[in-house]
């Protein structure tokens, strides 16, 4: 699998994904859902690599890591 996702891209995922478990933990009841936005995000950063980016053809990372 080829990285598509940068530095950048990669800590703004990690950040959106903490906002939203913290959202879904503050807010509980209906918020509850977003635990599943979140760790899709995490994942994604975690791996480096993103369905969506793959689809569209978009990479926002500067060197790939894995050849």
């Amino acid at each position: 699998m080829k990285n598509n996702v940068g530095k950048v891209d990669q800590t703004i995922r990690y950040i959106l994904a903490i906002v939203l478990i913290v959202i879904a933990v503050i807010f509980e009841g209906p918020f509850f859902w977003l635990i599943i936005p979140a760790v899709i995000l995490g994942f994604t950063a975690a791996i480096s690599w993103c369905g969506f980016y793959k689809l569209f053809s978009i990479n926002t990372c500067k060197f790939d890591k894995k050849k």
